[in-house]
């Protein structure tokens, strides 16, 4: 579950993470009164919204007096950024930034380890400085059982370069981080930008945390998170369906069976999608889970086609538990579903367990929009090559 920024920053205030003073409103005159409330010189009026890319939409304004502020959450409330609509607001201080820094802890999968990354570069695309210029990207594998402690702490803050005079403050701020991290059961904690304001302060200025759903009975106050309305109607409608979905930006939906599974789907596809038109990408991460039922299966693919933003759709499954059978039997139940309204193409990668039935359900339904590709690579390809075209 990923959570929304003002909920990130009040789980760092928790722990100790040093933020800035912020509330929220879902009314711009509600917006006004915190920013009175503060009274400061300059308040930052941010959309809350689970997607990138905020900033550049127009959901991130400076507004100088409440009733600045009460129009600039005028502005922000009932955008659309991304397929989100923005419903809530957070007015936060501002900050006289110096520096700006990133870091983040996450779970690396393929290594069973955790993994940090740090740069004196912040407030980019962290993606795309990843690409550009690698080596401003300090990564640190992280011991599970040790945790971030002090010790790794420092050798990241030495790694990534940071200037001497700074090393205890980030060092005790990458530790808290760390201990959200653990004690939250999270698997993802990202700070961009972390900041150094120019009273010489280390503050996480923004943060993103995401939670491991499957640690919720060891947090029932996590059960608040979800009361919020996060992640607009899609998630909504996949949560009442008991679905692992998360939205993307891109324009390529995709349904697996595994966690480990649809990520890789995810970068194949990226990958496949990087020299095309548009550079398609993923739409969606959704994981049907490894006992899928056709029912399931349609579900999943009724809540992805409703996506205004997906052009095409790729379905990649390994038959397990889930028997290629009922995943073709779920896609036809789907495209019965829907009907004349289903008019994206869909790529069929399957494997496994009953996957000959799988195949031959599919070629007695004879859809149009269906293609089976045999190969995960291929199907991702095509599925790309699909999307760039529409």
């Amino acid at each position: 579950m990923d959570l929304y920024e003002f909920q990130a920053r009040d789980v760092f205030e928790t722990h100790g993470v040093p933020v800035l003073r912020a509330r929220t409103a879902t009314g711009p005159f509600a917006a006004g009164a915190i920013a009175e409330e503060l009274d400061v010189g300059v308040v930052v009026v941010k959309a809350q919204v689970k997607t990138g890319g905020r900033g550049r939409a127009g959901g991130v304004k400076l507004a100088r007096s409440p009733q600045e502020t009460v129009d600039r959450a005028r502005e922000i409330l009932g955008m659309d950024i991304k397929g989100h609509t923005v419903r809530r607001v957070m007015v936060a201080e501002g900050a006289e930034i110096d520096q700006e820094y990133y870091f983040s802890l996450l779970v690396d999968r393929g290594e069973r380890s955790y993994l940090a990354l740090c740069s004196r570069e912040g407030g980019v695309e962290i993606e795309q400085l990843a690409e550009e210029r690698p080596e401003a990207l300090y990564r640190q594998k992280i011991d599970p059982l040790v945790g971030l402690d002090e010790a790794a702490a420092r050798e990241i803050v030495q790694a990534a370069g940071f200037d001497e005079a700074d090393h205890d403050q980030l060092v005790n701020v990458l530790v808290l981080l760390g201990k959200v991290f653990h004690d939250e059961d999270a698997t993802l904690v990202e700070v961009n930008p972390l900041v150094r304001t120019g009273s010489g302060r280390i503050i996480a200025l923004d943060g993103k945390v995401t939670l491991d759903d499957n640690a919720d009975f060891r947090h029932p106050e996590h059960a608040a998170y979800h009361e919020t309305g996060d992640g607009g109607p899609l998630e909504a409608r996949a949560r009442e369906k008991d679905l692992n979905y998360v939205k993307l930006d891109g324009s390529v939906g995709i349904i697996g069976n595994g966690a480990g599974l649809v990520m890789s789907t995810l970068d194949v596809v990226a990958y496949a999608g990087a020299d095309l038109p548009g550079s398609p990408r993923p739409a969606n991460f959704l994981d049907i889970g490894g006992g899928a039922s056709a029912q399931v299966m349609a579900d999943g693919l009724d809540i992805i086609l409703s996506d205004e933003q997906v052009k095409s759709v790729f379905v990649n499954v390994f038959g397990g538990i889930t028997a290629c059978s009922e995943v073709a039997r779920g896609i036809v139940q789907a495209l019965e579903m829907l009907g004349d309204r289903e008019t994206k193409p869909i790529v069929v990668r399957l494997d496994g367990n009953a996957v000959e039935q799988g195949r031959l359900i599919l070629a007695d339904a004879n859809h149009p929009l269906v293609t089976v590709v045999d190969t995960m690579d291929d199907a991702a390809r095509a599925a790309a090559e699909l999307a760039a075209a529409r």
